[in-house]
């Protein structure tokens, strides 16, 4: 069997070298990260993500799946105190999931985390009603506004999709 022609040809690689990239601080406050790939089009974020101690998200529904994966740092759902996120850790979270993440204000340091996000974050406030909806364009929106102010000019993988008819 041959290998098959190669359908996409690049001549570089899809990398994003976070070490080399400066970090978007405060996106949300407390929350620093660095966007890998924001593919609005099918749903996708993919982030490296800083949070300070004391960072509550909103509680929220996933319509998605979600993959995170703990490199350094604390943090657990406030629904699940007893089970701690800590390095090593990797959590899968169906789609319908809701909870609320949670970094402990006793941390020692910024908590990084890695993602891999289909879907949206349906928010809520404590109260149960609808805040807002985080998805891979809310995400870059939000990103490239805080890089703007922050005078950074941040590297990620965006697909580029051009639709039209098969037939004209």
């Amino acid at each position: 069997m041959a290998l098959p022609d190669m359908v996409n040809h690049l001549d570089y690689l899809l990398c994003v070298h976070t070490n080399e990239e400066k970090l978007i601080k405060n996106a949300l406050p407390g929350v620093h990260l660095y966007p890998l790939v924001l593919d609005v089009e099918n749903g996708l974020w993919v982030l490296r993500v800083l949070f300070e101690p004391g960072v509550t998200l909103p509680k929220h529904f996933h319509t998605g799946t979600v993959h995170l994966y703990t490199m350094s740092g604390c943090w657990h759902y406030v629904e699940y105190p007893d089970d701690k996120q800590v390095a090593g850790s990797y959590l899968f979270e169906p789609g319908g999931s809701i909870h609320t993440f949670h970094v402990p204000e006793t941390n020692d340091g910024l908590t990084d985390t890695f993602m891999v996000v289909n879907g949206a974050n349906i928010n809520f406030d404590e109260d149960g009603n609808f805040v807002n909806i985080m998805d891979a364009g809310w995400i870059e929106q939000v990103a490239l506004a805080a890089a703007k102010e922050q005078g950074i000019e941040p590297k990620y993988i965006k697909p580029q999709s051009s639709y039209d008819f098969t037939k004209k």
